[in-house]
C-alpha cells in the first residue's frame, strides 16, 4: 500500500456501502468462464487440429465484461492508475482536490460510455444485427458496456462522497 492509497491519518476510508464483492464475484466468474472456454478450445485444436473459431465472440464479449468489471473495482477501491509524481507534490487538501477532479472527468467519461453504448446496443437491437460466426444479436454482447459503465459511474460517484467527506 503507497502513501497515496491512504486516506488521512485518524481517519480510515468508511468504504462503499454496497460491497464490492459483487463486482468481485461476477468479474471471477467471467473469468473462469473465459479460461474454460479458451481451456477448451486449446485441448480440441490439439487433438483435432479444429478450431472452434465460434468462441472468439464469447472471449471477447467476456473480456470486455471483465475489464470494465476489474475497473469498477480498481475505482472502488482507489486503485485505479494515475502517474502520481505531481501529485505527490501537493499538499493534502491540493491532493484532495485533484482527486475530486479525476474523479469527475472520470464520470464524465463513463457517462458518456453510457449514452453513447446505449446508443449503440439500441442500434443494433433495432436494426436486428447478428454477429457473423454464431449469427447471435450482436446487442447481447454490446448492451454490457453501458450497463457495466453505469455501475462504474455509480462506484465513482460513491469514491468522489467518500473523498469529499474526508477531511
Amino acid at each position: 500500500m503507497t502513501e497515496h492509497d491512504q486516506e488521512a491519518p485518524g481517519r480510515p476510508d468508511p468504504g462503499p456501502r454496497v460491497p464490492i464483492r459483487i463486482e468481485e464475484a461476477l468479474t471471477a466468474a467471467a473469468m473462469a468462464a473465459l479460461c474454460l472456454i479458451t481451456f477448451g478450445n486449446v485441448v480440441v485444436r490439439y487433438l483435432t487440429n479444429i478450431s472452434f473459431a465460434f468462441t472468439e465472440e464469447y472471449s471477447i464479449a467476456l473480456m470486455v465484461i471483465v475489464t470494465l468489471l476489474g475497473s469498477a473495482v480498481a475505482f472502488t477501491g482507489d486503485r485505479h492508475i494515475r502517474v502520481t509524481f505531481l501529485l505527490d507534490r501537493l499538499t493534502p487538501g491540493a491532493r484532495r482536490w485533484a482527486e475530486l477532479l479525476v474523479l469527475a472527468a472520470c464520470i464524465v467519461m463513463f457517462a458518456l460510455l453510457v449514452r453513447l453504448g446505449g446508443r449503440l446496443a439500441w442500434d443494433e437491437y433495432r436494426f436486428e444485427e447478428t454477429s457473423p460466426g454464431l449469427g447471435i444479436p450482436t446487442f447481447l454482447y454490446t448492451m454490457w458496456l453501458p450497463i457495466l459503465s453505469a455501475v462504474i459511474v455509480l462506484r465513482l460517484i460513491g469514491r468522489a462522497i467518500r473523498v469529499w467527506r474526508a477531511r
